[in-house]
Order: C-alpha cells, then structure tokens, then sequence
C-alpha cells in the first residue's frame, strides 16, 4: 500500500465505519495466509481455503481503493 494511501486511511478510519470494518477484515486475513505461508505442505482443503482467503482479502482491497478514490473525487470537487 502506498504511503499517501495509508495516511488517507488514518485519517478517514476515524469516521468510516465502513472502511474500518473492511481494513479488520484485509488485517485478518492477510494474519491467515501468513499462518498458510509458513506451512511447507498444504492439504488440498487448507489449499483451497488459502485461494479463499486470497480472493477475499482481494476484494477487500478492491472496496478500500474505492473508497479511497470516492474521497479523492469529493476532496477534488470541493476545491474546485
């Protein structure tokens, strides 16, 4: 994540509740594939909930950048 991205979530987490939520839930999975990724071997079904946690921690990310780019649209309007 970039810096200024991560200055942005400082300061709006504050009030968003929404994007609160969604940076719990990246932080929590991204603790989960830590846990896979220190496995050497991997079963099938710890496998494919590995490639579940990815995906989901994929579309938080994808919802925390829209966020994030919502803001910067209204911050550029309102200066305009």
């Amino acid at each position: 994540m970039e810096e200024r991205d991560e200055r942005l979530i400082v300061r709006l987490i504050k009030d968003s509740t929404t994007l609160r939520e969604y940076m719990g839930q990246h932080q929590e999975y991204e603790k989960q594939l830590e846990e896979y990724n220190k496995q050497i071997h991997l079963t099938t079904e710890e496998s494919l909930e590995r490639k579940r946690i990815q995906k989901l921690k994929l579309a938080g990310r994808d919802k925390i950048e829209s966020i994030l780019s919502e803001h910067r649209r209204t911050e550029k309007r309102q200066k305009a």
